[in-house]
């Protein structure tokens, strides 16, 4: 046994360590050396070096992918999806200093299902029109986006450009704008059509939101199931203080880390 391993402090100082490094020479997505390089440079055991690796990962600082081909890796960057303002994706991204992107997987007009039927306040069986898209940011899958809206409410929607934001132009085309929604999040394991579509291990957890979005006049005009990427995403929450003020957990609320949350 090295003398420094099992040594809590050592481990301490080897995750410091790994941090300083990964801040100064390595960009997202790259690839740490491997572990006999690491655990020379730093002059940590093995054992020391792994657990130190370990707690990265639970910080969600870098990802170990198994087998051959694998080894450590930078985490990317993650999106902060703040829960307490409506924003379209594209927004989001950009205002993160994200380029943002989106593929149409299919459009078209559909019959409501029951659960439909009941977010939007149509009968079941009515007519919605259903956009399902990719949503890029820089280039790489973010999210898989499935949402419906009352076909007779917005005529000609799959005439216009969908590769953008639908909250913008549903603004511009009919006035309707998002001033409040209701989204429900559950963490699911990626089956393989998902795993496939946004490039992650089969299994990996995805953050699954459900959500109706009303516009001003409080009528409920979208349905949607969204599938983030864990590994991408951070969720802000924010909560009123004692004395009615929101703080935020960078300073008005609390950042949940979703790379965590049980598949």
């Amino acid at each position: 046994m090295s003398r420094d391993e099992g040594d809590e402090s050592a481990v301490e100082a080897a995750r410091r360590e790994l941090l300083a490094l990964i801040s100064a020479e390595l960009e997202p997505g790259r690839r740490l050396g491997s572990e006999r390089e690491l655990s020379t440079r730093l002059g940590v055991s093995r054992s020391t070096l792994r657990q130190a690796l370990g707690a990265l990962e639970g910080l969600g600082a870098v990802r170990r992918v198994p087998g051959r081909g694998g080894g450590t890796f930078v985490s990317k960057a993650r999106i902060e999806r703040d829960l307490s303002s409506v924003i379209g994706v594209p927004a989001l991204l950009r205002e993160q200093g994200f380029t943002a992107g989106s593929r149409v997987v299919s459009a078209g007009i559909v019959a409501a299902d029951d659960a439909t039927a009941a977010a939007l306040s149509v009968d079941p069986g009515d007519l919605v029109t259903q956009i399902v898209r990719i949503r890029l940011a820089d280039g790489e899958p973010l999210s898989l986006e499935n949402a419906r809206f009352p076909a007779l409410r917005f005529p000609s929607l799959l005439e216009l450009p969908l590769g953008g934001s639908i909250y913008e132009l549903l603004t511009e085309r009919y006035g309707v704008r998002p001033i409040h929604a209701i989204e429900s999040i559950e963490a699911v394991p990626a089956g393989p059509d998902e795993a496939a579509v946004l490039d992650v291990p089969l299994g990996i957890p995805l953050l699954a939101i459900a959500r109706t979005t009303y516009d001003q006049a409080g009528t409920p005009f979208e349905f949607s199931h969204d599938l983030f990427r864990a590994d991408r995403t951070r969720i802000l929450v924010r909560t009123a203080g004692a004395a009615g003020t929101a703080d935020s957990a960078r300073a008005r609320g609390r950042l949940i880390d979703l790379h965590h949350m049980p598949g």
